[in-house]
């Protein structure tokens, strides 16, 4: 077996547009964060608030990319399914760990401006909401949207948690998610640190025997943090408690297809485990 994670079967999905001001956010959701080598996992996606959401199949028509780095960068939509729930079954060849990266293309979408204006708000967009003021806009928002997720399989590899992949917006790790109680985080637009820009996080806690929950089932959980990424782009996340987090940003400019949108955002997650710590 080669080193580095070996493909079982691949699969993507994507989400479905916000349809209220409580943005949806959208993340990758490994069946478990850490596994021996060589033994199967399953990745799928949801969208959803709250870290709770809808299981989403694969569109091949939204997928620009979905890789892997593990030993090597890996291509993981050679084997999609259309349709599929699973984004990815594979096992690890070795203890390293890997991150999942998963890049859409445009969607888009159009809200009231009431309802528009509440959710550059909630998203701490106040560069588009003061323009939108300032122009004294009432018209409705009509916005294109782009997904940027990751996930991270737990591993010692310090290389694969914090290289970045090159998405378009992109949080990337300065040290290994959830090996540490404080995870420091770098927030990328286009390769360039973002200042200011809003980062929110949720935890969701353990099931029964440390296992991950059922996002599709399990209820909605308020956010466990925010802040604003600073001169450098970076933030430090206070990983508090055991269980799944999610950390979420987004950046929003002007559409560079005013024809389609006015207003084009592009959203960044990383979802990671953290384990409790054994008693000294």
């Amino acid at each position: 077996m080669k080193r580095g994670l070996c493909l079982i079967a691949l699969c993507v999905g994507l989400t479905l547009p916000a349809a209220s001001s409580d943005a949806h956010e959208f993340w990758l959701a490994p069946s478990q964060y850490a596994a021996p080598p060589r033994t199967p996992l399953e990745v799928r996606a949801l969208a959803g608030t709250g870290f709770r959401g809808e299981w989403k199949p694969w569109s091949p028509a939204h997928c620009v990319r979905f890789v892997a780095r593990a030993a090597r960068l890996l291509d993981l939509t050679r084997a999609a399914t259309t349709g599929e729930f699973a984004w990815a079954r594979f096992a690890a060849s070795d203890a390293g760990g890997a991150m999942l990266a998963f890049e859409s293309g445009f969607t888009p979408i159009e809200l009231p401006a009431p309802q528009f204006d509440a959710y550059l708000v909630d998203e701490g967009l106040t560069g588009p909401l003061a323009e939108r003021r300032r122009a004294g806009a009432v018209k409705p928002g009509r916005e294109r949207y782009r997904r940027c997720a990751k996930t991270w399989i737990a591993g010692d590899d310090v290389g694969r948690a914090t290289t970045a992949l090159g998405l378009p917006l992109e949080i990337v790790p300065l040290t290994i998610p959830g090996a540490l109680g404080v995870l420091r985080a770098q927030v990328l637009w286009k390769g360039r640190p973002i200042p200011e820009a809003l980062v929110k996080a949720w935890r969701a806690p353990f099931g029964a025997g440390g296992a991950v929950t059922d996002a599709a089932a399990r209820d909605s959980l308020g956010i466990a943090w925010r802040a604003r990424t600073d001169v450098g782009g970076e933030v430090s996340v206070p990983v508090t408690g055991p269980g799944e987090w999610l950390l979420s940003v987004v950046h929003m400019e002007q559409s560079a297809a005013p024809d389609e949108a006015d207003w084009e955002s592009t959203w960044a997650s990383l979802t990671f485990e953290r384990v409790e710590e054994a008693p000294q």
